[in-house]
């Protein structure tokens, strides 16, 4: 008899354990990291550096990529540190469109002419 008590004991022990990671107080763990793609106005291969340069060198992001001919950026980021809203200013800061969310016009008009409007580029 001990040992069926035991043994119940046991299963409810371990099914305690295996929730205990997945809610906090009834709710849903968030997730640690959280990845986005969103639309960027990059022209050229420098636009491309420029904005993977600043994202990857962000506090909480893990992962940044362009892709040059689509336009979209797709940035990994640990949610403990950003949002998503924090991820696209750096983007709109360097004087990009990210998504919906329009460019610094003051970082836009120090941007080189080349990033500032399409056929301009002479690296391309």
């Amino acid at each position: 008899m001990k040992n069926i008590g035991l043994l119940m004991l046991l299963f409810v022990m371990t099914g305690f354990a295996a929730n205990a990671g997945t809610t906090i107080k009834g709710k849903e763990k968030a997730a640690k990291f959280k990845t986005v793609t969103f639309l960027t106005s990059a022209i050229c291969g420098e636009c491309t550096e420029r904005i993977e340069k600043a994202l990857n060198y962000t506090k909480g992001i893990v992962f940044a990529e362009l892709n040059e001919e689509t336009k979209e950026v797709t940035v990994k980021y640990k949610t403990k540190f950003l949002t998503e809203d924090e991820v696209k200013a750096v983007v709109t800061g360097l004087g990009y469109d990210a998504a919906d969310t329009k460019r610094d016009e003051a970082a836009f008009n120090e941007l080189p002419k080349c990033c500032q409007s399409a056929g301009h580029c002479t690296r391309d």
